[in-house]
């Protein structure tokens, strides 16, 4: 493993932790030239499908970027990265689940909107008003509307 300080290949592994759900692995390393320590993470890496967007073009699911952008629709929300990293899990698996060699990007998208919601409210609210692209607030309102009438069908 590379060391982030010095660039040197060689590193020694101190100290190995795997999470809860044993899907990742995290290890401590020290760096045989400069002896700076530093952590690097272990995934499983697992096929997923490829997203086909709505343009046609064809991209492979990048983690990554649904990571970042529930982070923006979470900030200052009281949600966790780990609570994001399992939210992101999921959808990982339902794609994975999915038996596909492509799948929509749309798709993910209805099923990144309707599990949103019990992550936290306020930041499905502004999920949706980037995924749908809201034109002006009457959108806005409707969504609100969509997303506290499908709250009183589950409370009641």
């Amino acid at each position: 493993m590379k060391c982030p300080y010095c660039g040197h290949v060689d590193s020694k592994v101190v100290d190995s932790r795997v999470n809860k759900e044993n899907t990742i692995t995290r290890r401590r390393r020290s760096c045989l030239e400069c002896g700076q320590r530093f952590t690097t993470y272990e995934r499983l890496e697992m096929l997923v499908p490829v997203l086909v967007k709505k343009d046609g073009r064809r991209e492979e699911w990048n983690r990554l970027k649904l990571v970042v952008g529930l982070e923006k629709a979470c900030e200052k929300r009281p949600v966790s990265r780990d609570e994001i990293d399992a939210f992101v899990d999921e959808i990982e698996k339902r794609l994975q689940d999915s038996g596909s060699k492509e799948v929509s990007a749309k798709v993910v998208g209805q099923w990144v909107m309707e599990a949103l919601p019990s992550l936290d409210e306020v930041a499905y609210v502004r999920f949706a008003s980037v995924y749908r692209q809201f034109k002006d607030v009457s959108d806005f309102v409707d969504e609100l509307k969509t997303l506290l009438d499908a709250r009183d069908l589950t409370q009641s």
